[in-house]
C-alpha cells in the first residue's frame, strides 16, 4: 500500500511538499486551515488568528529566476520581482500544472498531530483534525510534513516599551497594517528596520505629515537593481563563483568589500543608518526608495524608544517626538507547534531542536518533518522544495538520517556558528546562507550539480552554472527527480529576465556590457584552473579537453552571464 502522508499547510511549502510525495509515489492529504492555497502570500483584508498576513502592496525581495520551483519556470513576462498577487498567479498555475489541489482539504485546522502507541515500530501518527462546522475527525498517517512558516504568531514585545499602556494614539503589528491612506497627515513611528519596517515606513510616507523610522542597530541596505540594472547582483553569494571565492577569503574582508560596494550607492553613516555589525552579520533590508524617502525629510531615522509618554515618544538619544497618532510594531514572528506534544518539539527563545532545520534528532522513527522553517540569504521556496524532495526520500527509506548523537553534533555546530557570525536577535535563529545550505541538501538526496562533471561533459552550462546566478534549475540536472528541461532553463535565465523588461520596441543598439571584461577573466582563470587541475592529476583527459574545444562549445552561452 502507497504510505499516506500528512502536510499541514497549503502555502508554498506545502505545495512542493504534496508534490514531492507525489514524485515519490506517497500519498499526500493536506489540511489547509484556510479557504485558498498561498499561505503568506495571498493578501487579505483582514488577518485572521494564527496565520500570516501581508500588506497590500508587498513586493518579493527575490528576483523570479531565484524563487520559482526547479522544474516549473516563473513564466517569461512576469516582473523580476513581483507583487503578491502574481506571487499567487504563480502557486495557482504550479497547482494546476501537478494537479495538486485535489490533495488539499481547505478550511479543516489541525488539532493534534501525535505519534502512535506503536511508534516504534510503525513510525505512523495520530492526527486530529477540525472542520469549520466544529466537527472532529482523527485519522492515521505514516508520515507528516509540518509547513506551517514562521510568520504565524507576530512578535509584539510591550514590555521593552514603557508607557505604551497609556499611548494615546494607536499602535498594533506590521501583520495588521494594510495600506497607507487612513494615516495621511498623521505622525507615525515604525520600530524596526527590516524589510517589512523599511516597506512600511517609505509607503507611510508618501500621505503621512511625518515618519521616524526606530531602529536599535542600524542597518545595511540593499537595493533589487543592481549593477548595469542586472537583478541578481548583490554582495550576497548568488552565484556560486562568489560564494567558492567568499569561503576562501577572511570573513572580514568579504564584509568590507560588499559594504564599500553598497556604500557607493549611498553612505550609511550620513544617512544615520550604518550598524556597528558587519554587514554579513545581519539578514539584509533590502529597498530601493528608504534613501531618497531619508533625503527628502519625508522619512527621519531614530535610535530606539525609551519611554512613552501620552501621545508624546522620548527616544534614547534624548530627543522627543510629539503628537504621534500611531506607533507600528514590525518587530518580527514567532514560531511554534502548538498540535505537537510539548516535549516533542520545544521551542525556546525561538530556537526549536532540527537536524538541517527539519528532523528532530530524539524521534525513533524519522516520518516527522518540517519544511520551510528558515531564513534564508535568498529565497524559501527552492529550499522548501529541495527539503521536501529530500524528507519523502527519508520516509521511503531511499535516504538514511545519521544517528542521534551526530545530529544533535550538527545541531550544537549550527547554533554556535550562528552565535559567532550574527547578531543576537530571534530571526537569526534560523538563518542560512542559500547555496551552502542548498548544497547540504542536494548531497543528500543525489541532485547536487557536479562542476567536475559538468566541465567535461557541458562547458557552456558548466560556465553558466559558475559564474551565473544560482537558479534552482541546476538541482535538476542529475540525481532523482531529474528534469529534462533544466539544461535549457539555465540557458534561457537572461532571456526570462530581459524579457520582462523590453516592453517596448526599440532600434537603438544596447550598450555594451562594462563587466564582460571581467567576467571573461574570471572565466579564462575558472577554465584555467580546470584544466590544470584535470590534467594534473588524469592526464589521459588531456586530449577530450582542447582548450580550442571549449572556446567554441563557451562562446555561445557568454551572454547569458552579464
Amino acid at each position: 500500500m502507497s504510505r499516506r502522508v500528512c502536510v499541514i499547510g497549503g502555502g508554498s511549502s506545502g505545495l512542493t511538499s504534496i508534490k514531492s510525495c507525489l514524485d515519490e509515489g506517497l500519498e499526500p492529504t493536506c489540511f489547509e486551515s484556510s479557504d485558498d492555497i498561498g499561505g503568506l502570500w495571498r493578501f487579505k483584508e483582514n488577518p485572521e488568528a494564527d496565520r500570516a498576513s501581508i500588506y497590500h502592496s508587498v513586493i518579493i525581495n527575490t528576483s523570479k529566476e531565484m524563487m520559482c520551483f526547479s522544474d516549473f519556470p516563473i513564466p517569461a513576462h512576469f516582473p523580476n520581482y513581483m507583487h503578491n498577487s502574481l506571487i499567487m498567479d504563480y502557486f495557482r498555475m504550479y497547482a494546476e500544472h501537478f494537479q495538486l489541489t485535489k490533495h488539499i482539504r481547505f478550511q479543516i485546522r489541525v488539532l493534534q498531530v501525535k505519534p502512535r502507541p506503536d511508534f516504534s515500530r510503525s513510525g505512523q501518527w495520530d492526527v486530529e483534525t477540525e472542520n469549520k462546522k466544529g466537527e472532529k475527525e482523527k485519522h492515521i498517517f505514516d508520515a507528516v510534513m509540518i509547513c506551517i512558516g514562521h510568520h504565524c504568531h507576530p512578535n509584539l514585545p510591550l514590555h521593552d516599551f514603557p508607557g505604551i499602556d497609556k499611548f494615546k494614539g494607536q499602535y498594533f503589528h506590521s501583520r495588521d497594517y494594510k495600506t497607507a491612506e487612513e494615516w495621511r497627515g498623521k505622525r507615525v513611528v515604525v520600530i524596526g528596520i527590516g524589510n517589512s519596517g523599511g516597506d512600511i515606513a517609505v509607503e507611510l510616507s508618501r500621505v503621512t505629515k511625518q515618519v521616524f523610522l526606530s531602529t536599535r542597530r542600524g542597518a545595511w541596505i540593499l537595493n533589487r537593481v543592481g549593477q548595469q540594472g542586472i537583478v541578481w547582483k548583490s554582495p550576497f553569494c548568488t552565484l556560486h563563483f562568489k560564494n567558492i571565492t567568499n569561503s576562501v577569503l577572511p570573513f572580514g574582508l568579504v564584509c568590507r568589500l560588499g559594504e564599500n560596494k553598497i556604500n557607493q550607492r549611498f553612505n550609511h553613516s550620513l544617512y544615520s543608518l550604518q550598524p556597528k555589525h558587519r554587514l554579513f552579520s545581519q539578514h539584509p533590508t533590502v529597498n530601493d526608495e528608504l534613501p531618497n524617502r531619508i533625503l527628502s525629510g519625508t522619512v527621519q531615522v531614530k535610535p530606539n524608544i525609551r519611554r512613552l509618554q501620552g501621545s508624546s515618544i522620548e527616544f534614547d538619544d534624548g530627543t522627543v517626538e510629539d503628537n504621534i497618532d500611531l506607533v507600528v510594531f514590525a518587530t518580527g514572528y514567532n514560531f511554534s507547534f502548538p498540535f505537537l506534544p510539548s516535549n516533542m518539539l520545544p521551542v525556546s527563545g525561538n530556537k526549536a531542536n532540527l537536524y538541517k532545520y527539519m528532523f528532530p534528532p530524539g524521534l525513533e522513527r524519522p516520518t516527522l518533518v518540517v519544511i520551510g522553517l528558515v531564513q534564508p540569504l535568498g529565497a524559501i521556496m527552492p529550499i522548501s522544495e529541495m527539503q521536501a524532495r529530500w524528507a519523502t526520500r527519508v520516509f521511503k527509506g531511499l535516504n538514511k538520517l545519521p544517528s542521534m548523537d551526530c545530529m544533535l553534533k550538527d545541531i550544537k555546530h549550527k547554533e554556535e556558528t550562528i552565535a559567532k557570525r550574527y547578531v543576537t536577535s530571534q530571526r537569526h535563529t534560523i538563518q542560512v546562507d542559500y547555496i551552502d545550505y542548498m548544497d547540504q541538501i542536494a548531497y543528500q538526496v543525489g541532485a547536487r550539480p557536479s562542476l567536475l562533471g559538468l566541465l567535461l561533459r557541458d562547458p557552456g552550462v558548466w560556465l553558466c552554472v559558475l559564474l551565473g546566478p544560482c537558479t534552482p534549475y541546476q538541482y535538476r540536472l542529475r540525481g532523482p527527480g531529474q528534469w529534462d528541461g533544466a539544461r535549457q532553463a539555465i540557458l534561457t535565465t537572461w532571456d526570462r529576465m530581459a524579457g520582462a523588461l523590453k516592453t517596448r520596441p526599440s532600434d537603438i543598439p544596447e550598450p555594451k556590457q562594462s563587466s564582460l571584461p571581467l567576467t571573461l577573466t574570471v572565466g579564462a582563470a575558472a577554465l584555467a584552473l580546470g584544466y590544470y587541475w584535470n590534467i594534473h592529476n588524469h592526464p589521459s583527459l588531456l586530449i577530450t579537453l582542447d582548450p580550442t574545444t571549449w572556446q567554441d562549445k563557451i562562446k555561445p552561452y557568454l551572454p547569458v552571464l552579464w
